[in-house]
Parts: C-alpha cells; sequence; structure tokens
C-alpha cells in the first residue's frame, strides 16, 4: 500500500468516527431543522442562522458566506490549524491511533513542536497546582486566596496554582522539572515559561505568582497569567504568543463557562481575573476576562457562538469608558448586542458582589444599557452640552467612527451621533467639509434601492417572493412587525391582500404590482431566484430559520422599548417602578431562554 493511499485509509476512519455535529456543536449553538441542524456561522457576522451542518452527509454549509466543507475542513478553519493538526486533535479525541509514519517528515516535525509546547504546559499547570498545596513554598498563595474569599473547591475547578518565590526555590525551580521530563530549553521558551539568557542559561519567567492556566475551545493549557504576590511589577503577567497561543482571540474563562453562557444567552465580560473567579465562588459562571488587553473582533466573535448578547461589567473609571467605546465597532461588526453595567464608583466585580452579594450583581446586568448610547451619555457628562463641550465630543467620536471597517457601520453612527447632537453629519467628516452639510444624494433606481435594504429584509423579500407558500406561517410569526423598510413594508401589504384571495404563486404577484420599480425588482428575483439552489427541504429550513428572526427582532424591540423605561425610571429615582420593570425585564428574558 502507496503512503499516499494509507494516508487517506487513516483520514477516512477518523472521519467516520468523527460526529461533525458534535464537533462544531462544542463551539456553535446548532438547532434541530428537519433533517439539518442550524446555526449562527462562526466565520462571519449575522443575526439570522444561515449556518447549516448535516448529520448523514457529514458536512457543513453556510448559505450567507459560503464557507462548507466536512468535520477536517471546520476544525482547520477554526482553530486555524493546518491539516495534520486537525487529524491528530481529532484522531485523540476519538481514540484513534494514528501512525506517525503516515505523516511527511516536515508534518511530524510541526506536529511534534506544537505537541511539546501542549505538554511543557499541561506539565507546568501540574507543577503549579503542586506548588500550591505545599506546605512551605505554597503558604503565602493560599493565605493570599484566603483573604480574597476563593475556596479551595474554586481554586481546584480552575487548577489555580503558584510559582514560587526564587529566594526559596530558586530561578530555575520550574524549568529544571521539565528539563527533567525530557522537555528542551528551546521548548520552553518558545512557550514563555522560561527566559533565555544573553550568555546562555535560563531562569522561570513566572516567579512569586498566582497562577490561572489558560486553555482554548479544546480544553488544552495553552499559555498562563500570573499575579504577582506582593508589590512587585507588572501585576499581572500573561505568557507571549506562541504558535498555539493569541492573546486576541482567547478569553479567560470561556472554555469552563461555555455552557453557562449559552443556557443564558449572555457572556458577562469582566476585566481582571480574580473577578471573574470571585463572581463563580457566588454562583455567576458565565463571565469571561481578556488577557489584558482590549476586547478585540476576534473576542467579540468567540462570544457569538454561544450567546445574543455581552455585557461589559466594567469599573466606572476614564478606562472603563476608554475601553467600552473601543469595542463599539466590534460589536456592530460583528452583530452582536453589547451592554455596559457600570459599577458603583471605587467597587470592581470583585469587591461588589462580595459586599452586596449575586442579587445586586443581576440587578446592574438586568439595568445594562446599550453600549453606544452609554458611551455618549459618559462623554456628555464629561464634556457637557455647550458649543465648546459638543466640539470634544464630535472629536472623540470621529476617531470612533474612524475606527469602524464598514462604510456602512460608519454611515450608521454618523446618522446616530449626528441626531443626538443635533449636528449635522457633515461634522463628522474630515477634511474641508467638516461642519458643512453634505450634498444631496441622487435618487437611486430600483435596482439599486432594493440593493441598498438591510441583507435580512432583503433576504426574507426575495424568499417571500420564490416561495409565498410560507407568508401565511411568517405572517403569524409577526412579520408584519419586524420590518421597517418603506419598500419591504409595502410588498408585504400587497402579499397579505393576495394571500386573503389564496394567490400562491410566484408570478401571481406581478398580477397585482403597479409601481414599476416594484416590477422590475419581482421580475429580476423571478429571473435570478436565490444566489444559492434551495430545493423545499431548504426552503423548509429557511423558513423555521426566517421566523426565528422575526421572533427574535420583535423580542429585542421589546427589550429595548423596556430598557428605555428602566433607564427614565432610573433617573426620576423611582425605586418601585425600577424594581417592577427590572422584574418584568427578568421574566422576558427567561421566557426567552425558555422558547
Amino acid at each position: 500500500m502507496s503512503v499516499s493511499t494509507s494516508r487517506e485509509s487513516v483520514k477516512n476512519t477518523v472521519k467516520a468516527a468523527a460526529d461533525i455535529a458534535q464537533v462544531i456543536g462544542e463551539v456553535v449553538e446548532l438547532k434541530r431543522a428537519g433533517n439539518r441542524l442550524t446555526g449562527l456561522c462562526p466565520f462571519h457576522a449575522e443575526k439570522t442562522p444561515s449556518f447549516t451542518v448535516n448529520s448523514q452527509g457529514q458536512f457543513f454549509h453556510c448559505f450567507g458566506c459560503g464557507e462548507h466543507g466536512d468535520v477536517f475542513a471546520f476544525v482547520m478553519k477554526y482553530h486555524r490549524l493546518d491539516f495534520p493538526e486537525a487529524l491528530t486533535l481529532l484522531a485523540q479525541k476519538y481514540g484513534i491511533e494514528l501512525a506517525e509514519r503516515q505523516l511527511t517528515e516536515l508534518e511530524k516535525l510541526q506536529l511534534r513542536r506544537r505537541e511539546a509546547l501542549y505538554e511543557a504546559n499541561e506539565a507546568a499547570a501540574i507543577a503549579y497546582q503542586q506548588c500550591l498545596r505545599h506546605p512551605k513554598l505554597g503558604k503565602v498563595a493560599r493565605t493570599y486566596l484566603d483573604q480574597r474569599g476563593v475556596p479551595d473547591e474554586i481554586a481546584e475547578q480552575y487548577r489555580l496554582g503558584c510559582a514560587p518565590d526564587p529566594e526559596q526555590a530558586g530561578w530555575s525551580w520550574l524549568s529544571d522539572q521539565l528539563l527533567a521530563r525530557g522537555l528542551s530549553k528551546e521548548t520552553l521558551i518558545q512557550a514563555g515559561l522560561a527566559v533565555g539568557k544573553e550568555r546562555g542559561g535560563h531562569y522561570d519567567r513566572f516567579r512569586a505568582r498566582i497562577m490561572f492556566p489558560l486553555a482554548d475551545m479544546t480544553g488544552r493549557v495553552v499559555a498562563f497569567g500570573g499575579r504577582i504576590l506582593g508589590d512587585g511589577k507588572p501585576k499581572y503577567l500573561n505568557s507571549p504568543e506562541s504558535p498555539i497561543f493569541e492573546k486576541s482571540r482567547l478569553l479567560f474563562g470561556l472554555h469552563p463557562h461555555r455552557e453557562a453562557i449559552r443556557r443564558q444567552r449572555r457572556a458577562l465580560v469582566v476585566e481582571g481575573n480574580f473577578d471573574l473567579l470571585l463572581l463563580a465562588v457566588h454562583g455567576i459562571n458565565n463571565a469571561v476576562a481578556p488577557l489584558g488587553t482590549a476586547l478585540t473582533r476576534e473576542h467579540i466573535r468567540a462570544l457569538r457562538g454561544y450567546g445574543d448578547e455581552a455585557v461589559l461589567l466594567f469599573d466606572a473609571d476614564a478606562a472603563g469608558l476608554k475601553a467600552a467605546m473601543r469595542s463599539i465597532p466590534y460589536f456592530l461588526a460583528e452583530q452582536i448586542e453589547g451592554r455596559v453595567a457600570l459599577l458603583p464608583a471605587g467597587h470592581d466585580p470583585d469587591s461588589y458582589v462580595r459586599a452586596e452579594g449575586p442579587e445586586a450583581i443581576a440587578a446592574l446586568v438586568a439595568a445594562a444599557r446599550p453600549l453606544a448610547e452609554f458611551a455618549f451619555d459618559a462623554l456628555v457628562r464629561t464634556h457637557g452640552l455647550t458649543l465648546t463641550g459638543k466640539n470634544k465630543i464630535i472629536t472623540e467620536l470621529k476617531e470612533l467612527i474612524k475606527d469602524s471597517a464598514q462604510p456602512d457601520q460608519r454611515a450608521l453612527m454618523v446618522a446616530h451621533f449626528s441626531e443626538k447632537l443635533g449636528v449635522s453629519p457633515g461634522y463628522f467628516q474630515s477634511g474641508p467639509l467638516a461642519g458643512r452639510h453634505p450634498p444631496p444624494v441622487k435618487a437611486m433606481d430600483a435596482a439599486e434601492g432594493f440593493a441598498r435594504l438591510p441583507a435580512q429584509e432583503r433576504h426574507l423579500l426575495e424568499f417571500l417572493i420564490l416561495y409565498p407558500e410560507y407568508f401565511a406561517e411568517l405572517f403569524k410569526a409577526g412579520l408584519v412587525d419586524a420590518v421597517r423598510e418603506p419598500a419591504t413594508r409595502r410588498l408585504i401589504d400587497l402579499m397579505s391582500r393576495m394571500d386573503d384571495k389564496g394567490a400562491r404563486q410566484p408570478e401571481q404577484l406581478l398580477d397585482h404590482v403597479a409601481d414599476t420599480d416594484d416590477r422590475a425588482y419581482i421580475v429580476q428575483v423571478l429571473t435570478r431566484g436565490l444566489p444559492y439552489e434551495a430545493g423545499q427541504e431548504q426552503a423548509r429550513e429557511m423558513c423555521e430559520a426566517l421566523v426565528y428572526w422575526v421572533r427574535s427582532t420583535l423580542h429585542k424591540r421589546a427589550s429595548a422599548e423596556l430598557q428605555e423605561e428602566i433607564r427614565r425610571a432610573e433617573n426620576l429615582g423611582d425605586k418601585g417602578l425600577l424594581m417592577e420593570l427590572i422584574s418584568r425585564k427578568q421574566e422576558m428574558e427567561q421566557k426567552k431562554r425558555g422558547s
């Protein structure tokens, strides 16, 4: 048997054993829709599920961005692995022995290097845990954890450990142990566990610190965060990036908390590791924390697969405001709702939950404000609405708008903030036209006008034009109230009147349309069809996905309106009404999670 034939045989064995629904379901929430499973695509931002998994055919496909493939293709793209690494990961997951001789020499070398990094980090995690339990070496760390209110069971659950003081254990305490296991000095340095000296030799990177193992979404330890014991600097030290660790993609707590986030449909984003731990101590186990960096778009994309929204539980200081503002374009780009729960002055989540209990955190989260509104109001409080104040606000908002990658996002933000400030959108432009009224926009032709509809409404219209038999089902779900654009509402109103007459064929719509632009658009859709082939089974799946979008849209609007009532009651100081509204908000969220 040739090497290539043998490798193909191994690949087929692993593929047959690997359940694609299980593998993808670990990172994407999937729901049954006929013979397929659907969910929000992890590879592009969307509100309505267009990502499908076919368990029988063992493939996935996204009708939104076009990504598709088998279980290997998914693992490679999602976890950023090459094929040999994906093959090895799945073989290990399903207990299949993978002979090295099936791989090329270069593939063997790459795998050995990555596996050595995983081995080094796992061995370090065990050593740090043992150090924490050591009567002498772990005494200071255990006392510190006790003072912070971290019980032993939480320390064990999150695999906390400690790096000893070099005065007690020497400067190469960890390195010497790992070298004795057969790991190379180069591996320890690349993993960020050791630091090489210019004249040779090495020393441990982490010393006299509480150690937090950081796990990727497969559960393997890829890095560490260390909190200093005492007054040294830096206060927090993270592993440097390596072939298996990227700070901008990894969130502390996401792997152990992913199921709780899925159940609650919400993630709490906190700034520190101890904030996360103390919330967990009090039963709040849906928190995550970035690793000493600001939230990135990759962080928010990772959260999108588990919940509908993220609540930033930040300190009420300038740094918290800055962090919240920087993240606005990322939330818009990934189409996940971002809100801010402002902690009382002088508190962080750690101190607040210890002082007031989990009920106080729950009340803060329920009253959390939309991210953009929070940022705007904070700028108004800081600068005021005088002429000078507005000038400063516009200057800061221009920087925020400039960082938004998508033109439609920039346009939306300009329109939103200019209306709130009562100024022309031209003030947010750069260059000599700043402050002037923008030139009038030319009227768009019919095709361009419909093309400019929000993607979901355009998709909805095209589906209804081609599959009018599903109109009644979508109408019953609340279709009319869900759409906002005049062109969409006009055609849906026409379809509603037709549906009362029993018209069910796509071409019959043309007999009732008088407007030439509408007729041109309908002819274009009927001629072109959907941008992908869809049989009756897929049409049924798309209908179910659109029903979900309609209901979700209506829920979010009702939730936003209730949130505004909460804000008004808060400003009025009406505590009775405030608690009643918060209770209604919690009931609404519970009802949604139970639906």
